[in-house]
């Protein structure tokens, strides 16, 4: 994310596309996210020729992963899961499957079937097990603040997207965190009512702190806030904010 921004500030490019849970919770002062694509799947799957259910998710199952969050919440599932550390692109997480010996691999939903690679899913999780990341399935549009051309990106802006990205960031920022962070959020619409619900983990990953909140959906900002106030809260020492 950071280089392309740098491109944008450079003006070697006038717009960018960012995966919305890749990029900072602090956005450079230069630059606007002017629009926010309609939202992909946000749930987290996992691809294994062994692992179809939960209930396979046994003592001594090894799972392929980058991410601290989806880490702490499988051992959440079962603590006797081992979490190998992989990285790499969609293919080459795939790849490591059978290099690394893993029972399977976790990954976003959204990003497996954007490379029409649904068939190799073989178990999706609902968000009462895996809460996703903060922005997970949105796809962010970014450009120069000062361009005419944040006129013509916000054609594509999907309002209800918009909302609940505003939300989950605004609750992200509100806690100190970044893409590393091991939290889940999720904002979602209902009769114009949004819904925020989060899980924050602590430093040392042994506890995880839970809280949900309702409101207006044009309290979207407030509600990513007092979420975000009440998870350090509940959260006290045990979160360090960076």
């Amino acid at each position: 994310c950071k280089e392309i921004e740098e491109s944008l500030l450079k003006k070697e490019i006038d717009i960018a596309v960012h995966s919305l849970k890749d990029m900072e919770a602090n956005e450079n002062e230069g630059l606007l996210i002017g629009a926010y694509l309609k939202r992909n799947d946000y749930r987290d799957v996992i691809i294994s020729e062994k692992i179809k259910s939960i209930s396979d998710l046994k003592k001594g199952v090894k799972i392929g992963s980058s991410s601290k969050r989806r880490e702490l919440q499988l051992k959440k599932i079962n603590n006797k899961i081992s979490v190998i550390n992989i990285r790499g692109n969609i293919d080459t997480r795939i790849n490591k499957i059978n290099e690394n010996k893993l029972d399977g691999i976790i990954l976003a939903a959204a990003g497996v079937k954007s490379l029409k690679l649904d068939k190799k899913i073989s178990f999706t999780f609902n968000c009462e097990h895996i809460l996703p990341a903060v922005g997970q399935g949105i796809i962010a549009v970014q450009c120069r603040k000062e361009d005419e051309i944040k006129n013509l990106i916000k054609r594509i802006n999907d309002s209800a997207t918009s909302l609940c990205a505003i939300a989950e960031r605004k609750m992200l920022q509100t806690i100190g965190g970044d893409c590393d962070t091991a939290i889940g959020g999720l904002a979602e619409i209902e009769n114009h009512n949004l819904k925020l619900k989060a899980q924050l983990f602590s430093d040392t990953g042994q506890e995880s702190f839970e809280y949900e909140l309702i409101g207006r959906e044009a309290d979207a900002s407030f509600i990513g806030k007092s979420v975000g106030e009440k998870l350090l809260d509940l959260a006290g020492e045990k979160f360090k904010k960076k």
